[in-house]
């Protein structure tokens, strides 16, 4: 048993030195050992394989973004699944309606999204857009 808190946690020290070191060493080998060829292929940026078309600084739409956190939020929600399914029979019933409603309110939020017109892509553009 370790009689104080420097040695209960000096196992865990030791091992965060070594991976620093072990991720220093191989970055620095990279660097040292790795050939520098530069050319006109090397340079362009890699989109699948297809060719490049057009400036990487375009905007993006807002709705990017919001579908982009509606995924985030969708994603923790499948999350807070996980555990109460795990526990599921020892909740009993009560556990049940607890978790229906968690369901109720995502879906609400859900059918409001909708609603307002956030998942549709095909929307008029707004005068920002039309700009461009």
């Amino acid at each position: 048993m370790p009689t104080s808190v420097l040695e209960a946690y000096f196992p865990v020290l030791v091992q965060v030195i070594l991976a620093a070191a072990v991720a220093a060493g191989l970055l620095g080998a990279g660097v040292l050992l790795g050939k520098r060829v530069k050319n006109k292929v090397k340079d362009t940026p890699y989109e699948c394989g297809i060719t490049p078309t057009g400036s990487a600084k375009e905007r993006f739409s807002v709705k990017f973004y919001l579908v982009g956190m509606l995924f985030i939020l969708f994603d923790i929600e499948a999350i807070f699944l996980y555990p109460w399914a795990v526990v599921y029979r020892d909740l009993k019933l009560f556990g049940f309606f607890e978790m229906l409603l968690f369901i109720g309110l995502v879906l609400a939020g859900f059918f409001y999204i909708w609603k307002k017109g956030v998942l549709n892509w095909a929307a008029e553009e707004s005068p920002q857009d039309s700009q461009r």
